[in-house]
């Protein structure tokens, strides 16, 4: 039997100020957001989210086409989003609505451009993902089913937009990445999808047997795995972003580094170290119970960066042991050991970081990619 599956989804938050679209806001004006889907199929449906609003979201008109480019798009390719078979939708606050399912021959790798009318949205607090290191377009009017968005205004975030579907047989599955900056893809090129989870991507479509795997980045960036950093924290987005998406078999997990590097003295370090294993063991229990295998990745170095204390590096390899040695995960991802300098293991490989010795450039986000063992994911 034929199910949905996640070909594209982003993390939601509430938007923080310095990232909200530019002014006077998106009310009467069209939204134009490129994506790249992971596996195809036959039959999308699209997911959009308020969920972080008090005050309601008025879609007028929404379209979907293939993107070639910037703001434009193929024409041809251009199809209408019904909901409930009208044009437009009302997202209540604090909600996510689907659309209706349409034909829509999806091909694997490809870039697609959803373009949102606005009759009503809040200008202060809107949902979306900042992090998107996609350009986005904002033009005036309701131009969705134009092929071009006329004197648009850039903007590299993500707003409304949720998620993608794809219909896809049984034998297909979703892996979530959970994660912070480094799965979001800071360091990364905009427009250019060399984030580690997108490399992934295209060694999972090289291979027959992953071909169809259906990947969904859930990196957010500053995120923790406990509480505080931005967004919601990972024990509580866990259930939104993992365990209730369509068709997830396989979750990767890599994040703490955040929690590690906000220790400020000894005490805290190995207070949170202690933390972040029972939360690792929650979060494990509650992907079983769900029929999900979750696989552990051990948090990369960060000698040099901000974070760089002796207490904290000390808890860094403390929990990276319990990674590796607990048992617990039903596999680990050992990115500690790929991207590590052999002359100064606490410190990333020069080639690999983007200059601040924690995030990561697109080489070395390559190197992670390279890390996994695709075998994991064969039935």
């Amino acid at each position: 039997m034929d199910k949905w599956i996640v070909t594209w989804a982003s993390a939601q938050q509430l938007i923080e100020p310095e990232n909200l679209p530019p002014a006077p806001g998106l009310q009467k004006k069209t939204l134009r957001q490129v994506i790249r889907v992971s596996a195809g199929g036959e039959g999308i449906r699209l997911k959009f989210s308020n969920v972080f609003s008090s005050h309601r979201v008025v879609m007028e008109s929404v379209s979907l086409a293939v993107s070639t480019g910037g703001s434009s798009v193929s024409d041809k390719s251009i199809v209408r989003i019904t909901f409930q078979g009208k044009s437009g939708a009302t997202i209540p606050p604090h909600e996510e609505i689907y659309s209706d399912p349409i034909n829509f021959s999806l091909k694997s790798q490809s870039d697609l451009a959803v373009s949102i009318f606005f009759s009503s949205i809040d200008k202060k607090k809107i949902t979306g993902h900042p992090g998107s290191r996609s350009n986005s377009y904002v033009g005036e009017g309701d131009v969705t089913f134009l092929p071009d968005v006329r004197n648009a205004v850039q903007v590299t975030h993500w707003y409304i937009l949720a998620g993608l579907e794809v219909w896809a047989p049984d034998s297909s599955s979703t892996l979530v990445i959970l994660g912070d900056s480094l799965t979001d893809g800071r360091g990364s090129t905009t427009d250019q999808n060399d984030r580690w989870t997108d490399a992934l991507v295209r060694r999972l479509g090289k291979n027959k047997d992953t071909a169809a795997i259906g990947v969904y980045n859930a990196g957010l960036g500053g995120n923790c795995v406990i509480r505080g950093g931005l967004g919601p924290p990972l024990l509580k987005r866990l259930k939104r972003d993992a365990l209730d998406q369509e068709g997830v078999r396989w979750l990767i997990v890599l994040e703490g580094t955040n929690d590690i590097g906000e220790a400020d003295t000894p005490k805290k370090a190995e207070k949170v170290q202690g933390k972040l294993i029972v939360a690792y063991k929650e979060i494990i229990k509650r992907a079983h119970q769900s029929g999900i295998l979750v696989y552990g990745a051990t948090i990369t170095p960060f000698g040099g960066s901000f974070y760089d204390k002796p207490e904290t590096e000390a808890a860094r390899q403390e929990v990276n042991n319990w990674i590796r040695t607990g048992g617990e995960f039903d596999a680990v991802i050992d990115m500690d050991k790929y991207l590590r300098d052999p002359e100064n293991p606490s410190k990333l490989k020069p080639s690999v970081h983007c200059g601040d010795y924690l995030h990561l450039n697109p080489s070395g986000y390559q190197m992670m990619a390279d890390a996994v063992d695709l075998k994991l994911f064969v039935k």
